[in-house]
């Protein structure tokens, strides 16, 4: 596919417009991306640098100053082709339009291909569901966010390159409303706020940490929901989505997630043992995700429950 998004225009061919008066003065990238073309304003700078955008037979730069009356030609490059071959997994879909795709990710499912998991993903899934434009990395078209392997819950893919931008913005921005449930060791007795920074773990590097000198920024919100003496039920929002975010958050703080084979300890007690079994993952879900659609500024919010093994683990603890 190419990098056109929802502009009706043929795959890769020119698009020529005359710029208007009042669009005199303005950066040359700004006006063409207010253009509801479907480019994003990434993909026109882009394309601007190989000489692929042209106002009045020149090549336009994304500095440049639109001119009343000019004539710009537009010729779309082809996205680079992704590496992840489509793949008929089964994929559970909470919502689909021409942008995006909102789906539960069950656990144990790999979103994107990576070492030791070259296909079998997520992305393989998706790419035999429908076509996602692979503007940005190939390797993960339209991936803007991820949830752990053992992770289950809600994700958004995006379609194509405008929506892939948008989201991307949106994360930047932590305008994301992303909720966790999570069943942590011990008793959660009050809200917990973290706000540290999140960096690799200095001696074991499969791990992160937010004990470190430098790092990003980690924000997460815990509110607890139950608790029977031995473990909690606790709410999560996040802020900022760093890798094992709320796992060393929580770990960090004494609380680790009940099967966790990185961050957590050995459940002992006379539930904890028999939840583990049934629950046979780290009891992390993304139960809520809301975002604005990036096409057509619709806020948009999405709720899953804890699915079955999540569900067993609550039944054990009798917090269910």
């Amino acid at each position: 596919m190419s990098e056109l998004g929802e502009s009706s225009a043929a795959p890769f061919a020119p698009i020529e417009l005359v710029l208007e008066p009042s669009e005199a003065g303005k950066r040359l990238d700004l006006v063409l991306s207010a253009r509801a073309l479907g480019f994003s304003r990434s993909a026109l700078q882009r394309w601007m640098e190989d000489g692929r955008v042209l106002m009045d037979g020149v090549p336009g730069r994304a500095r440049d100053k639109a001119r009343a009356g000019a004539r710009v030609c537009i010729t779309p490059a082809p996205p680079p082709p992704s590496d992840a071959i489509p793949q008929d997994i089964p994929l559970d879909v909470e919502f689909e339009d021409a942008s995006l795709l909102v789906l539960h990710k069950p656990s144990g499912l790999v979103v994107h291909p990576a070492a030791g998991h070259p296909d079998g993903t997520l992305v393989n899934a998706v790419r035999f569901h429908t076509e996602v434009q692979s503007g940005g990395d190939p390797r993960r078209p339209g991936i803007v966010h991820r949830l752990d392997r053992d992770t289950s819950g809600l994700m958004v893919v995006a379609k194509t390159d405008q929506a892939r931008e948008g989201l991307t913005e949106q994360f930047k921005a932590h305008s994301i409303d992303r909720e966790y449930l999570a069943i942590v060791l011990g008793r959660v007795g009050e809200p917990l706020h973290f706000d540290t920074l999140h960096g690799r773990h200095p001696t074991d590097r499969k791990r992160f940490s937010g004990r470190v000198q430098r790092g990003k920024r980690a924000v997460t919100h815990v509110w607890p929901v139950g608790d029977n003496g031995e473990a909690t039920l606790v709410r999560c929002r996040l802020e900022t989505g760093r890798t094992h975010q709320i796992r060393v958050h929580l770990s960090e703080a004494g609380h680790p997630l009940l099967a966790d084979p990185i961050y957590g300890r050995k459940a002992r007690g006379a539930l904890l043992p028999a939840a583990e079994k049934a629950i046979g993952r780290l009891a992390l879900h993304a139960r809520l995700l809301g975002f604005v659609h990036p096409v057509s500024g619709e806020r948009l919010v999405f709720e899953r429950p804890p699915p079955q093994d999540f569900a067993a683990a609550l039944a054990r603890l009798e917090l269910d």
